[in-house]
């Protein structure tokens, strides 16, 4: 589908980023096309695994996790083992909310939301006792979102 993507497809997609609530009729007034041909793309784009889910934005305070926090990991080496219990600790770890896999000086960056930073130090010394699986562990904490999902969200000043 990749190559079919126009730049119809391109528009829906981008308005979809920002606000994922808005209806057919509502994408067909903001690109010129009709609401059955926004319906069609849409469900075309979702079958293509180009659109992956519809979320609500929630503020940290929302969800009860208002200490965001960013989390690089070096894994201490890069066998199956290694990689499957930090995989495991992840998956069941509903604090991270986002995972990346980077190239350089860190294997992985994680982005965690948590009550307070009590908590946020408890999730730190889980993760430094993997098995011995983690080689480093760098913490950032967050002090004001700005963007998030290509959407610019800081208040203005």
């Amino acid at each position: 589908m990749n190559a079919a993507i126009d730049e119809s497809d391109r528009k829906i997609l981008d308005l979809l980023r920002q606000n994922g609530r808005l209806t057919n009729q509502e994408l067909a007034d903001l690109i010129g096309l009709s609401a059955s041909q926004c319906s069609r793309r849409r469900i075309a784009l979702e079958q293509a695994g180009l659109i992956l889910g519809y979320h609500a934005q929630l503020s940290p305070d929302a969800d009860g996790a208002p200490v965001l926090g960013v989390i690089e990991v070096r894994l201490l080496n890069h066998t199956a083992e290694t990689v499957a219990v930090f995989n495991d600790f992840v998956r069941q770890t509903d604090s991270i909310r986002d995972v990346l896999q980077l190239t350089g000086d860190y294997d992985y960056l994680l982005k965690v939301a948590v009550a307070d930073l009590a908590s946020l130090s408890r999730l730190i010394q889980a993760l430094a006792g993997l098995r011995n699986g983690i080689s480093h562990l760098r913490t950032s904490v967050v002090l004001e979102r700005l963007k998030e999902s290509g959407v610019f969200i800081a208040p203005s000043r």
